[in-house]
């Protein structure tokens, strides 16, 4: 993560914003966060595996023990 925001932050100027307003500014990062992800993918080989899935925490593991499911995600928004 801190990798990916360095990136952002020394690599593509996002201290600086070109425009004025809250809108133009958001657009600005939303156009430049498309613009690093299209230049990550074109840099990877098409026959490169996909990374393995990282391993469970212990919080997970716990859950899974005594079949407690996970608790729903705010990130999931009720689905």
């Amino acid at each position: 993560m801190e990798g990916t925001i360095n990136e952002f932050a020394h690599g593509h100027g996002m201290p600086r914003c070109r425009y004025r307003g809250q809108s133009k500014t958001h657009l600005q990062h939303v156009l430049t966060a498309i613009a690093v992800n299209i230049e990550r993918l074109s840099g990877r080989s098409l026959t490169e595996e996909a990374s393995s899935p990282r391993p469970s925490t212990a919080f997970q593991t716990f859950l899974d023990q005594n079949d407690i499911p996970l608790p729903k995600s705010w990130r999931t928004r009720g689905t």
